[in-house]
């Protein structure tokens, strides 16, 4: 009797949607965790509700918030503030990362400044940015850019002395010119890890521009947590944190959908749909 070959069965829709749900379940298991040891421990008073409010009063402060339109005034400002930032920073970053890569003189000159830079505390320079600016949205996103742009150029220009010398030798023998070799293999190649500098920047401009709020004062996040802890407002206070904290998640998920849909060509993206 000839032996008879069975496809394998597909997967039932029963069993993918319980595959999803498991994998949703994992990744946000944690967290749903978390919020629950706060609710119990808040009400267990071994805190007051200074030290530790309930998550359920923050929230509906939260609610409270959003009726009022302060939530969407102060969300609105700071990503609005720390997006341009960043914005500046990231094509700042670039130009600068691409010229000390191919241009000596500025090598010569960028290189010491971006050594000595990268690994300081940028956010040391904030009273004298604060001297020289004000108090006023120029001067909080000069502190965003400032701490935000070293994280490009470094990878930047990591990025371009790492492209394989093969594709440049096989670029100039086919004739490419510098130009075609910069634009069509030379980014192209240091793209993926330009795109971790970009990573790296995103949150550090959202940091700062929450930081720059809380010191310089004005509308967002950071100066209404600011305004509630100087009226002792715990509450306040724990709702701005749980309120950054949504928005910086976000901002990093909405950035890693950029980097898959800009990388769809690299070997990432096909060994991440593979997982």
């Amino acid at each position: 009797m000839a032996a008879v070959d069975v496809a394998p069965s597909p997967e039932l829709p029963s069993a993918r949607a319980l595959h999803t749900t498991l994998r949703l379940g994992a990744r946000v298991g944690s967290i749903v965790v978390l919020l629950v040891a706060w609710e119990l421990l808040a009400r267990s008073g071994l805190f007051t509700s200074f030290q530790l409010p309930r998550l359920s009063d923050v929230l509906a402060r939260i609610w409270h918030d959003a009726l009022a339109g302060d939530l969407a005034l102060n969300t609105a400002v700071t990503i609005g503030r720390a997006m341009l930032g960043f914005a500046i920073a990231a094509v700042a970053g670039v130009v600068l990362g691409l010229a000390i890569s191919r241009l000596a003189v500025a090598r010569w000159f960028f290189d010491p400044i971006v050594s000595i830079g990268f690994p300081m505390p940028k956010i040391a320079f904030l009273p004298v940015i604060i001297l020289w600016l004000g108090v006023y949205n120029t001067a909080k996103l000069t502190m965003i850019v400032f701490d935000a742009i070293f994280p490009v150029i470094a990878a930047t220009v990591i990025a371009l002395q790492g492209v394989e010398r093969e594709l440049i030798w096989s670029a100039r023998n086919m004739g490419a010119s510098e130009r075609q070799l910069l634009w069509q293999v030379m980014l192209p190649a240091a793209l993926p890890q330009i795109m971790t500098g970009l990573q790296v920047a995103l949150p550090l401009s959202l940091i700062v521009a929450v930081f720059t709020e809380m010191k310089m004062g004005g509308y967002g996040l950071g100066a209404a947590m600011e305004t509630a802890a100087r009226f002792a407002n715990s509450v306040g206070v724990f709702a701005g944190i749980v309120e950054i904290s949504v928005v910086g998640y976000v901002l990093v998920k909405a950035m890693a959908l950029i980097r898959r849909r800009l990388l769809i060509w690299h070997q990432e993206a096909a060994e991440s749909s593979g997982t």
